[in-house]
């Protein structure tokens, strides 16, 4: 279960910074740092069964209709990475105290870290494929609000917006990868699909699924011709590129390339196009990297060629390259991380990042510069570090490299690549550190506090000692990760060492050092040779295709956009009408079995009455009165046809929501113009009856065809497992709290959200011209009687009794009809009364209860409800029941769902009152003769002492 917490802790514990925030900045980070450490402890504790050979394994079901579990496992693989994205993370999350100014907002930087962070682990460890996607999707999320962090910077924002494109872009292909390779499978979970290996290679959907699964790894990896977001993702704060660059995002594609190795590699398809992707991408990056001069820059498109290194390597498809690959993910991380954080350094110390402004750095920033030149020392592959061992036996793959009669361009190609990564990492720590002490730096630099050189020191360690004793501390994690890459086969012969003989791997070594020494040294003269060359930016091709993209949009919505909402209804309608008619021509038909039911004059009278009133609605509808009467009509006969056929409990709601809507759009309505704009084209009307009358008849068929004909529901399932499933014979309401719960829960939700939208549109109307305008459309029409004293006793003596009859429905629903929602309803009614007959203010002064409160307080009380369930074991929001004896009761039952019917009832009450005093506010005319106050508040005048005992209230 402690596999479970690993992801989620992260998560969760993003809600923490922000809090704490306040309490300092220290605070701040060590709240962080303690998930962070937390969530890494965990991962820890299964690292013993893992080293064992073991696969940890938890999860619960979670949509199991659909394949959807919340099912983790942790193999070599996954607590390899896992591990590495905490443990590095940790030291992000110090070192970003101290980079981050006092401008920039610290807890929700942290916040964002930790969604991502969370992110991250999920991937890593979902067994569950649609997990992993969902994972996937929230990386780039959080990733674009880590970018965007400075959202000031315009190069911060468009940065996030081209990562959030191409990846995302690149999600939505990977999931019908994903979704393809489940189907042919025969599961969503990696754990079962990591042993079919041969039967997904073997099917003819095989290609589509690595297309696609490909997409989804190369642009997550920006992998050519994909690789132009990433560098533009430097645009981040330090820390984000650091944690970025190494461990995290880019590193997602590589991981589900090494994931899914033992299903998809080993064919020729997957040798012929993943192994040169990942060549040019190493290619390119590094002789883009050769010529850039801002540090971040340079580190940034060195982390594409050595992605596309890693890239390379799984696409050779042999055990060796993947034993390579791994270890250079591990090496990578390292000397990236530290490199990141080291040119943040410069930046933050120096004020700049520029190589030709920089020189000189080693005497004012030593401790900075050994650091930094260590790092690069690794990731140019120079002896005795953690990237030389890497680089030999990349280069040792390479050699053997299995592309047929091109074959010698892997190890020309590997070469030269490693050459250039030379010339960048030697210009990168002579430009910045070597030569005098210049006089014209932005700032005076000098080394920072220990906050902000020890995490580097601490990669740094590993950096010289994984190159010192590979096989110590790095020879178990490579061969336990390995083995789980690779699956099954046996892991081949390497070794972990600095000397291996004079082999190809060597004298291509010799001969990339030599050379990236020399290139250093013509720099100036490549970079002269480079110039007059043509050179595509690929950000300038991306804004064409954004541009493009949105011009089509446009295009095409100025065309089908046709701004009216009468004629986009009529597409729709015709639109469903042509499908309709086409399939009623394919199929076949003929007349039910069933027969009808008798038909009562009643019935039929009331039939009619439904019939005319709609018609009159749609003939009269410009007079906004009439229309809103006739309405309550159609809903007071539709509640009368729930009678008739045996449902008390929509009924009551029926007619309860009809005196609520009823007198709420009067209230509306008094602030508009009492008819509608004239409509003159006879042809439009005619044509829109058509649509309607055709449309009508279509449903009426449909409703005809189906209910003359047998068919089986699950009305008999919830009839008969009411009682002995939710304890209530009120099959409506055990269907409402239990069964479908989760539905009733959304939309109280979205009930309360309804409230705030109301809320907050009406609320411009209390000001400026919108205020204005309802001023010159009101009528001026007064009532010689405010608040009429039979209204106001009526109210008064029935607010007490309807409080009563809401109590009752409450307490009944569960076994007879009532419930919560209903219930609300008859309050609201209450309330509502008191509103009309005694005005705003008086009921606002008296109101004891906030309705935006109500609001919140009901989903909360539901969700808590449905959350309780989960801590026995049960569903979201399964309820449970019981027989209990009160003293001076008797026995009685109660249920869990009266605590989700109270919030049902909360929300109801809310939403009604907020809608009910918004309205209220902006009618002023309901409130232009002041209330008395005294027992029923309403003055009575008399001669002499009784006009004074009036005045005092008293009758």
């Amino acid at each position: 279960m402690n596999l479970i917490l690993v992801p989620l802790i992260p998560l969760f514990g993003a809600l923490l910074p922000p809090l704490v925030a306040r309490s300092g900045r220290d605070t701040a980070m060590a709240v962080t740092l303690a998930v962070t450490l937390t969530s890494l402890a965990l991962m820890l504790v299964d690292a013993p069964a893992v080293y064992r050979g073991e696969t940890v394994l938890a999860g619960t079901a979670w949509v199991p209709e659909i394949g959807l579990s919340f099912r983790v496992f942790a193999d070599g693989l996954g607590l390899f990475f896992a591990t590495m994205i905490l443990a590095i993370g940790a030291l992000i999350i110090v070192y970003a105290r101290y980079y981050l100014s006092r401008q920039d907002s610290i807890g929700r930087f942290y916040a964002y870290l930790l969604l991502f962070q969370g992110a991250m682990v999920g991937i890593v460890l979902s067994d569950n494929i649609l997990l992993m996607l969902i994972f996937w999707e929230l990386t780039s999320l959080s990733s674009f609000l880590l970018i965007g962090f400075w959202s000031h910077a315009a190069a911060g924002r468009q940065g996030a917006r081209m990562a959030l494109v191409v990846t995302g872009g690149g999600g939505l292909l990977l999931t019908a990868g994903m979704l393809v390779l489940g189907h042919v499978g025969g599961s969503y979970e990696l754990s079962v699909l990591l042993t079919r290996g041969e039967v997904i290679k073997a099917s003819p959907l095989y290609p589509l699924i690595l297309a696609l699964v490909l997409a989804g790894a190369f642009t997550k990896s920006a992998q050519f011709p994909f690789h132009f977001w990433l560098p533009h993702a430097m645009a981040a704060p330090t820390p984000v590129s650091a944690y970025l660059h190494s461990a995290t995002m880019v590193k997602a594609g590589v991981f589900l390339l090494a994931r899914l190795w033992p299903v998809l590699a080993g064919t020729e398809l997957w040798v012929a196009v993943v192994a040169p992707v990942g060549l040019v991408t190493m290619l390119v990056g590094a002789w883009i990297a050769l010529f850039k001069d801002d540090l971040k820059a340079i580190l940034a498109y060195s982390t594409v060629s050595h992605l596309g290194l890693m890239v390379m390597l799984l696409g050779f498809g042999t055990p060796y390259a993947a034993v390579a690959c791994v270890f250079h993910i591990l090496n990578h991380a390292t000397f990236k991380a530290a490199l990141f954080m080291a040119a943040g350094i410069v930046d933050h110390e120096a004020g700049t990042r520029d190589i030709r402004r920089l020189g000189g750095l080693a005497k004012l920033m030593p401790v900075t510069a050994v650091l930094a030149g260590i790092a690069s020392a690794s990731m140019a592959g120079l002896p005795p570090l953690n990237g030389f061992l890497s680089k030999e036996m990349m280069l040792e793959a390479a050699a053997s490299g299995p592309l047929g009669g091109l074959g010698w361009l892997v190890p020309v190609g590997a070469t030269l690549a490693a050459l250039v990564s030379v010339a960048y990492s030697v210009r990168l720590a002579v430009g910045t550190f070597a030569g005098p002490v210049r006089h014209d730096y932005p700032h005076h630099p000098h080394d920072p506090g220990i906050g902000m050189w020890l995490p580097v020191a601490l990669l740094v360690v590993l950096v010289v000692a994984i190159g010192l004793l590979p096989a110590l501390i790095a020879g178990p994690i490579v061969a336990r990760t390995a083995q789980a890459v690779i699956g099954a086969a046996p892991l081949p012969y390497y070794s972990l060492s600095l000397w291996h003989g004079l082999t190809p791997a060597l004298f291509m070594s010799v001969a990339a050092v030599v050379g990236g020494l020399v290139a250093f040294r013509g720099h100036g003269l490549l970079a002269r040779w480079r110039a007059p060359w043509p050179r595509p930016e690929a950000k300038g091709l991306f804004d064409a295709v954004v541009a493009a993209a949105v011009f089509a949009s446009r295009w095409f919505t100025r065309r089908a956009n046709v701004e009216s909402l009468p004629r986009t209804l009529a597409i729709v309608a015709v639109s469903v009408l042509v499908v309709a008619l086409w399939a009623f021509a394919r199929g076949e038909h003929g007349a039910g079995g069933r027969a009808m039911l008798p038909v009562h004059l009643v019935a039929l009278v009331a039939w009619a009455a439904l019939i005319a009133a709609s018609v009159v609605v749609v003939l009269k509808h410009g007079n906004r009165l009439l229309t809103l009467i006739l309405t309550s009509v159609v809903g007071l006969i539709v509640s009368l046809a729930f009678i008739q056929f045996s449902a008390p409990d929509l009924a009551l709601t029926q007619i309860s929501v009809e005196v609520v809507s009823t007198i709420l759009l009067l209230l509306a309505l008094n602030l508009l113009p009492k008819t509608t704009p004239a409509e003159t084209e006879t042809r439009r009307k005619v044509r829109d009856g058509a649509i309607a009358v055709a449309a009508g008849a279509g449903v009426a068929a449909l409703a005809f065809a189906i209910l003359t004909r047998d068919f089986t529901t699950i009305s008999d399932y919830h009839i008969a497992q009411a009682k002995p499933g939710g304890g209530g014979t009120n099959v409506v309401n055990v269907i409402l709290v239990d069964f479908r719960g989760f539905d009733t829960f959304g939309e109280i939700i979205v009930l309360g959200i309804a409230a705030l939208a109301i809320f907050a549109l009406l609320d411009t109307a209390l000001r400026g011209p919108a205020a204005r305008r309802l001023a010159a459309m009101r009528q001026g029409l007064e009532s010689a009687e405010a608040h009429p004293l039979i209204l106001v006793v009526a109210t008064r003596a029935m607010l007490p009794l309807a409080f009563t009859v809401g109590v009752f429905i409450f307490l009944r629903g569960h076994n007879q009809p009532g419930g919560g929602f209903i219930a609300g309803l008859v309050i609201a009614i209450a309330y509502i009364m008191q509103y009309m007959a005694s005005g705003y203010a008086w009921s606002h002064q008296r109101a004891r209860f906030d309705a935006h409160t109500l609001v919140g307080a009901g989903v909360v009380i539901a969700g808590l409800t449905g959350l309780g369930s989960l801590l026995f074991g049960r569903p979201f929001l399964t309820s449970s029941f019981g027989y209990f004896h009160i003293p001076l009761i008797g026995e009685v039952e109660l249920a869990t769902a009266m605590a989700f019917d109270t919030g049902v009832f909360l929300a109801v009450v809310g939403t009604v009152l907020l809608a009910l005093a918004q309205i209220s506010r902006i009618e002023a005319r309901a409130e232009r003769s002041p209330v008395p106050e005294g027992p029923v508040d309403i003055r009575l005048s008399a001669p002499g002492r009784g006009a004074a005992a009036g005045a005092r209230g008293e009758v």
